[in-house]
């Protein structure tokens, strides 16, 4: 049998944020290995939360259509109290021109993967299951990981290594980064369970603010419930049926209402953590190897699919001859979004313990951006628009064949985009590998029919800016601006990669 080509990359980890990078390193066309101890893929709800901004990303790796069909929307909470059934629904805000996802989607962390394994698959790879990590090393020129497979060890040789192997990460302990953060008071159970007596059309909440709550949410897609109580330290819970129907018993005392199976089940304790350090020389850390939640607001999943996002075309660049330094970016970046992400993520436990509390635009993650990252150029004063660094804006445009599109259509994929408002085409720059280039005005490719472009970026006739491979905002400037910065992240005019690693 022919030898396979050693991986550029090594991914240790193949949940949501593994599979996230592996698809975006895939439609790049690097090279990888994709592993995961576990004998195959996790079955469990637990991050069933999808968020306005990551379905943004789905959309760009080409999955949303099929996480939106493998889910649905948060349905009413209804809280059980003794004068009766009270119910109150999500607060939702319709879609926008420049925000095309504003309803957080309700989806099984289990069918989340399941829809990124098939995208993966299209691209044509897959994940190594039982495939385990037990040890690195690395030098100036790359990583050499020992790996058990069911046919024996193995040392694989790569460029990088990226540990999304989850808050008991092996490739974080074997760096020796620190993990501090706190223990958070509060052990749960959380169980996928079949029920009879309950109605699929609610969250049902009972004991809300007490230590003796429960609730159980209809996961869509299937024919379950997400199971979640807090209960005791140090006491042994039964997760079985019988015993989670007893304690179900014991809290709300209906009777009427039984756990009748449990496709998966897990007791834990809640904790805030934040690695010490993203990257030690060519090993990195993403998603729940480098931040723990808890799972309060849906945080933990979402700010793991946008480490990867931000992680994958980066690491990309650089094997294609990027700057070694834009991968200093992805710390500068992510680190900062997960300490204020694990901030929230604290304040709404301490108000669910005491009360229910509606959740807005804060948890969307659509404000989050990296206005202080070394690859934002600073925006002069504007008194309208976004600032570079910030998420770029959607909106329809029209394109000069007469067929009506969108801007996150024309970001869709791995490349760079520059966009010029109200200019003459003559007047871009020069053709660059990994940038595309459109423009409104005369001789443009696009017409801002509805002005919706015009609106959502502030721009003033003959500006331009620059999108970020990520859908971030790199620069509002002048071409001479954008040129220089385009050099520096190492998007060449013409000829061959360099292959610099």
């Amino acid at each position: 049998m022919p030898r396979t080509p050693e991986p550029e990359v090594i991914i240790s980890g193949a949940g949501a944020a593994g599979l996230t990078l592996a698809i975006d390193l895939a439609r790049r066309n690097v090279g990888f290995l994709l592993i995961d101890k576990a004998a195959g893929p996790f079955m469990g709800s637990r991050g069933k939360g999808i968020q306005p901004r990551s379905q943004e990303v789905f959309e760009d790796l080409g999955v949303i259509d099929r996480i939106v069909a493998s889910g649905g929307e948060y349905p009413v909470v209804r809280f059980h109290t003794d004068e009766g059934p009270v119910d109150r629904p999500f607060e939702r805000s319709g879609p926008t021109p420049a925000e095309p996802y504003h309803i957080p989607l309700l989806v099984p962390q289990f069918l989340t993967e399941r829809c990124l394994r098939e995208r993966l698959a299209e691209l044509g790879h897959a994940p190594l299951y039982g495939h385990e990590l037990t040890g690195i090393d690395q030098d100036d020129d790359g990583v050499s990981a020992r790996i058990a497979t069911p046919s024996g060890e193995r040392t694989v040789r790569a460029a990088y290594l990226v540990g999304a192997d989850g808050g008991s990460s092996f490739v974080r302990k074997s760096l020796d980064i620190g993990f501090p953060g706190k223990t958070l008071g509060v052990r749960a159970a959380v169980a996928d369970v079949r029920v009879d007596g309950v109605s699929t059309d609610a969250w049902h909440r009972w004991g809300e603010g007490a230590d003796t709550q429960v609730s159980l949410c209809p996961l869509y897609g299937t024919d379950m419930f997400q199971y979640v109580g807090p209960v005791p330290f140090d006491v042994d819970i039964d997760v079985s049926a019988a015993g989670l129907t007893a304690l179900f018993h014991e809290r709300t005392g209906r009777t009427d209402i039984v756990v009748r199976e449990v496709s998966w089940a897990s007791v834990f304790s809640m904790n805030a953590r934040l690695a010490d350090t993203y990257r030690i020389g060519r090993v990195l850390l993403t998603g729940d190897a480098a931040h723990v939640h808890p799972p309060t607001g849906g945080q933990g999943l979402n700010t793991g699919v946008q480490d990867a996002y931000n992680l994958g075309w980066k690491l990309a660049a650089v094997l294609d001859g990027a700057p070694r330094s834009l991968l200093d970016s992805y710390e500068r970046e992510r680190r900062p979004i997960a300490e204020a992400v694990l901030g929230l993520s604290e304040r709404l436990l301490e108000a669910a313990r005491s009360r229910f509390t509606s959740r807005g635009r804060e948890v969307s993650q659509l404000d989050l951006g990296y206005a202080d990252s070394p690859l934002t150029v600073a925006t002069p004063y504007r008194d309208k628009g976004p600032l570079a660094g910030e998420r770029a804006p959607d909106a329809p445009v029209t394109g000069a064949g007469g067929l009506d599109t969108r801007l996150f259509s024309l970001f869709q994929g791995p490349h760079w985009t520059l966009l010029g408002h109200e200019v003459d085409r003559t007047a871009a720059p020069t053709a660059r590998k990994g940038l595309h280039i459109h423009t409104t005005g005369p001789r443009g490719d696009l017409n801002d029919t509805g002005g919706h472009f015009r609106d959502a970026y502030g721009l003033a006739a003959g500006q331009w800016v620059l999108v970020r491979p990520d859908g971030y905002i790199a620069a509002v400037a002048d071409l001479h601006t954008i040129e220089a910065h385009l050099d520096a992240v190492g998007l060449r005019t013409g000829g061959a990669s360099s292959g610099w690693r």
